[in-house]
């Protein structure tokens, strides 16, 4: 069982910068991916940024590219989201996922195992 908990939402201006963290407990194996997804009002789950733990292998949705870093410090079982150059449709709340590496894509919210409750990230214009 893996229990994942997010923190470092907030309110921020256009431009401005947060980092999100996510405290994993339990038991990450080597052989699973980290994703961070976003969910607006009204709108459908989206997939952010993943990484896979063993590889630090890296993935990121193209509306974050180039502003979104993921990263992990292995010693403390964390996840981070760097986010940077921040928009006001960057509005959401961020939820930190972990999946089994499966080969299934991580891109997709359903094949992920364990969740977060989120935490809410909102930029203003």
């Amino acid at each position: 069982q893996v229990q994942l908990v997010e923190s470092g939402g907030g309110l921020v201006q256009a431009g401005g910068s947060l980092r999100l963290s996510c405290a994993a407990s339990g038991r990450i194996f080597s052989n699973y991916a980290m994703g961070w997804f976003r969910q607006a009002p009204e709108k459908e789950r989206e997939f952010v940024a993943a990484i896979r733990w063993s590889t630090r292998d890296t993935d990121y949705a193209d509306s974050v590219k180039g502003r979104f870093t993921i990263s992990k410090d292995d010693a403390k079982n964390l996840v981070y989201l760097q986010m940077n150059s921040l928009k006001p449709e960057d509005t959401a709340v961020y939820y930190c996922a972990a999946k089994r590496w499966l080969g299934t894509s991580w891109r997709e919210p359903n094949n992920y195992d364990y969740w977060g409750q989120g935490t809410q990230v909102t930029v203003s214009s």
